[in-house]
């Protein structure tokens, strides 16, 4: 991966992971109480948060092509393991559920003076090498039943880029309308609520 102003290779990785990481931390995704809020549908800021990367990034990437400065031939889509996913996805859910972090906003609670950030690295770090221990054993299966092979989004579906996007689009709208409406009635619920606390309080 290269970046601007000829910085390549190491620097470029330093450079964006300083970059993604500021990023992270100011919008909270340095706190576990904000990552399972999102587990458990009280806090859609992460989801807000990555969906808007995901549209961004595409619809870069849709537009370049556009103009021709990139090509879909040029860049590596991998091909989907069916079973090797599904394990990795249940693993790192549970991961993220349990403790309120994934490995890349562990590190950005550990550089934000977290010391659950901390446990959540050396958590990684055993579970990196009893994975490692096993893998010999199941490497077999997770290679097998694989998926679409290197197939994007709207390649798969047979439909135009432009229509992905905007469909994805729309599920951003909508649940950031329903996720805002939800906010607006508890906020007005909420003074009713403390007006009877402090009326219970006086009598």
């Amino acid at each position: 991966m290269s970046f601007p102003l000829g910085y390549t290779g190491p620097v470029s990785g330093v450079i964006l992971g300083l970059i993604f990481g500021y990023v992270l931390e100011n919008a909270g995704f340095g706190s576990s109480c904000k990552l399972t809020a999102q587990l458990r549908f009280r806090d859609w800021a992460v989801f807000k948060v990555m969906f808007t990367a995901i549209l961004v990034a595409a619809g870069g990437l849709y537009l370049l092509q556009g103009l021709g400065i990139i090509q879909v031939s040029d860049m590596f889509v991998p091909s989907v393991m069916i079973w090797g996913s599904s394990l990795g996805g249940v693993l790192i859910g549970v991961g993220m559920a349990v403790g309120g972090y994934c490995p890349g906003t562990s590190i950005v609670a550990l550089f934000s003076g977290k010391l659950d950030g901390l446990l959540f690295l050396l958590g990684i770090g055993l579970g990196t090498l009893g994975f490692n221990s096993v893998f010999h054993s199941i490497e077999g299966w997770v290679w097998q039943q694989v998926g679409p092979d290197g197939l994007t989004l709207p390649q798969l579906l047979h439909l135009p880029a432009w229509v992905v996007w905007l469909a994805l689009f729309a599920v951003l709208v909508i649940v950031g309308y329903l996720t805002r409406k939800n906010r607006s009635t508890s906020r007005q619920s909420s003074p009713k609520a403390s007006s009877a606390g402090l009326a219970a309080q006086n009598s």
